[in-house]
């Protein structure tokens, strides 16, 4: 799987470290920043990896901020994206398998590195139930300003 990372300047260290997870997994990573300590501005992070998302030159993408919640808005402004923040299992589990999310959004400093990689893990090992939630997700979509441009 093609997967995106980024995150603002308090999660470089965390998405550090799960690019790796993710390429000892056997994904190929696309690391969108930020690279240092100084001050940036999440949306722009956002803005890159929902981006990618959204045109299909990435399968998922991953944010890391301090909560994840701004990442999360941010990245939903994006057409096709669906992103959510997810602080435990179950969150991550029924993002997938309910709302095929595609982008994940995490917090790099309310949880620790062992919750960070169980959520991945989750998330990603978690399929899209379709049915249903499928008829759910195409309304989703739906609400889209430009969907049916």
């Amino acid at each position: 799987m093609r997967i995106a990372i980024g995150s603002d300047h308090r999660g470089v260290s965390a998405r550090l470290r799960l690019g790796g997870l993710l390429e000892r997994m056997g994904h190929e990573v696309i690391d969108c920043g930020s690279h240092g300590d100084e001050a940036v501005d999440y949306p722009d992070i956002a803005a890159d990896v929902a981006g990618r998302v959204s045109h299909a030159t990435v399968d998922r993408g991953i944010l890391l901020c301090c909560t994840g919640v701004g990442m999360a808005i941010a990245a939903n402004k994006l057409p096709g994206v669906r992103a959510a923040t997810c602080h435990d299992q179950v969150t991550a589990e029924m993002s997938r398998r309910h709302n095929d999310l595609n982008v994940l959004c995490l917090s790099a400093e309310m949880i620790g590195p062992e919750v960070q990689d169980k959520l991945i893990h989750t998330w990603l090992e978690t399929p899209f139930e379709g049915g249903r939630h499928a008829r759910r997700v195409a309304k989703i979509t739906a609400l889209e300003p430009d969907c049916g441009k």
